[in-house]
């Protein structure tokens, strides 16, 4: 079960990170500069970005345990 778990955290906080790190370089791409708009995007992003590092790091213990 752990182990499952963990795999399934850590594939949803990879594809956290990944979706944060698109959204920014979206982001400044089309606004082609950064802005109080951009600014608050990439804050909301940082958050997304941190919970995906600790989905992964959790992801990572839980599968470590489940051996």
């Amino acid at each position: 079960m752990y182990r499952i778990t963990g795999i399934l955290l850590d594939s949803i906080g990879t594809i956290l990170i990944a979706y944060m790190t698109l959204q920014v370089h979206h982001r400044v791409k089309e606004e082609h500069k950064i802005d109080q708009k951009v600014f608050v995007t990439m804050k909301r992003e940082q958050f997304l970005g941190i919970l995906g590092i600790l989905l992964v790091a959790i992801g990572t213990i839980l599968e470590v345990i489940s051996d």
